[in-house]
């Protein structure tokens, strides 16, 4: 079982900051930037390359779960980054969707200086 899961199953802890029936959302244990939320589907889903077209919901609800926790942390107006890593190549460390999102500071291509990425 996947250290996603096991978050969702209670088993081990998280700073939660958003759960409803089907995402869960927190705070990534080694942020590259101020704020760094993981945005999680409940369901075991590997990779992006995984999704079948019956998940177009529960991608868009990623994503629009990301744009209401930018709103409430108040980093929306000045802007942030969302990201999927997919597989190794793509620096995917966890085998289990996540959608990144990421700001509190002003973010450059690499995101830099706050990783080495």
């Amino acid at each position: 079982m996947c250290v996603f899961c096991k978050i969702i199953k209670g088993e081990v802890s998280a700073d939660k900051v958003y759960e409803d029936e089907n995402v869960l959302a927190f705070r990534d244990v080694n942020p590259l930037a101020p704020v760094h939320i993981l945005i999680i589907p409940k369901r075991h889903i590997e990779s992006i390359n995984d999704l079948a077209d019956s998940d177009t919901e529960l991608a868009g609800k990623m994503i629009l779960v990301a744009k209401k926790i930018a709103i409430d942390l108040n980093i929306s107006e000045k802007g942030y980054k969302l990201l999927f890593r997919v597989g190794d190549w793509g620096g995917q460390e966890v085998p289990h969707i996540h959608l990144h999102l990421i700001g509190g500071v002003k973010l450059y291509e690499n995101i830099r200086p706050w990783t080495n990425i």
